[in-house]
């Protein structure tokens, strides 16, 4: 019953943000880079902060798990941090340096939350900022088509639930749900030919950070880096494009069509929601394989990164050369 009630929440404070980013003009308009033709609401995905929110006062309410909330205000506070900043981002497009200082504030407040600053050596902490920093801008660069982050975004959580029911026990499993079911919600109005709602930045950065605090929690408790590759789809599409953008001597902080899932998307004309499900489906079989495999982790990284490594090349070579892809101009 909590869970439906909670679900009824989500869906009526989206609907009444729908109204308020209505009033307020918060839009995303399309553009020659854009992979979508219509005036769209963007920031629906603040229903991820929400749902923290929601899950920390029915936390404080009822339970009293061995996972209490006041174990994890250093997230919430990142997470809010973090959402806000990238909320304002969206209605004001501020500096890169403002948004860094709070992406590393934020940041901090994870590392403290996993417990990252007592358990792991001094000289690792740095390479955890910037690849976490770095994952959470990696989300947001992936945000570009309908339903993609939401319900890639799905998957990930749905699988963190299953090891955490099934496998081994590394946080309160409603830590897991709440931001399931933020998912469904915001699937329910983006997962559409044509979407209700963008995540926005508040939406990419927020599940990602959700996300992270998740497998940060994991990968501590188990000390299996393994769970790293359930990014895998995400982390080689940013970085072979981040690449070939240096390589063409682009800004990689511009906007741009580049990505596999936008050429797919623009140039061959697939509908969003087959290359989402096919993103998502993708790392859910990633995923089942790291569950199940057992072996050196040098080995399963290669065995899992390498493939995808050249799937990824050998088709994103022959759609560039069919549609004669050329660099776009400032």
């Amino acid at each position: 019953m909590e869970f439906i009630i909670v679900t009824f929440i989500l869906l009526v404070l989206e609907l009444l943000y729908f109204r308020i980013a209505d009033k307020f003009n918060i839009i995303d308009k399309p553009n020659h880079r854009s992979s979508h033709t219509q005036i769209t609401l963007r920031g629906g995905g603040i229903i991820f902060p929400i749902a923290f929110v929601l899950y920390f006062v029915v936390s404080a309410a009822y339970r009293k798990d061995y996972f209490l909330p006041e174990d994890c205000w250093s997230f919430g506070l990142g997470l809010f941090l973090l959402s806000t900043i990238s909320f304002l981002d969206d209605i004001l497009d501020l500096s890169s340096k403002i948004r860094l200082v709070f992406h590393f504030i934020s940041v901090t407040l994870l590392l403290y939350f996993i417990n990252a600053f007592q358990l792991l050596p001094i000289w690792s902490i740095p390479i955890l900022f910037i690849v976490i920093i770095g994952i959470l801008n990696a989300y947001n660069f992936m945000d570009g088509i309908n339903g993609i982050t939401g319900l890639y975004s799905f998957v990930i959580l749905s699988t963190l639930y299953y090891i955490n029911q099934y496998k081994i026990i590394f946080t309160d499993v409603n830590f897991i749900i709440y931001p399931v079911l933020a998912s469904l919600v915001f699937l329910f109005f983006n997962f559409r030919k044509k979407a209700k709602c963008f995540m926005g930045d508040i939406g990419s950065m927020g599940i990602a950070f959700w996300v992270l605090g998740l497998l940060g929690l994991l990968i501590i408790k188990t000390q299996e880096l393994k769970y790293l590759l359930f990014l895998t789809v995400y982390g080689v599409e940013v970085v072979l494009t981040i690449l070939e953008r240096l390589i063409l001597k682009e800004n990689i902080f511009e906007a741009h069509r580049r990505h596999l899932y936008q050429l797919f998307s623009n140039e061959k004309k697939v509908s969003h929601l087959v290359v989402s499900a096919i993103y998502a489906f993708l790392q859910l079989l990633i995923n089942v394989i790291v569950i199940l495999l057992d072996l050196p982790i040098w080995l399963i990284f290669a065995s899992i990164i390498i493939p995808i490594l050249i799937i990824y090349l050998v088709i994103k070579t022959n759609i560039k050369k069919k549609f004669k892809v050329i660099k776009f101009k400032r």
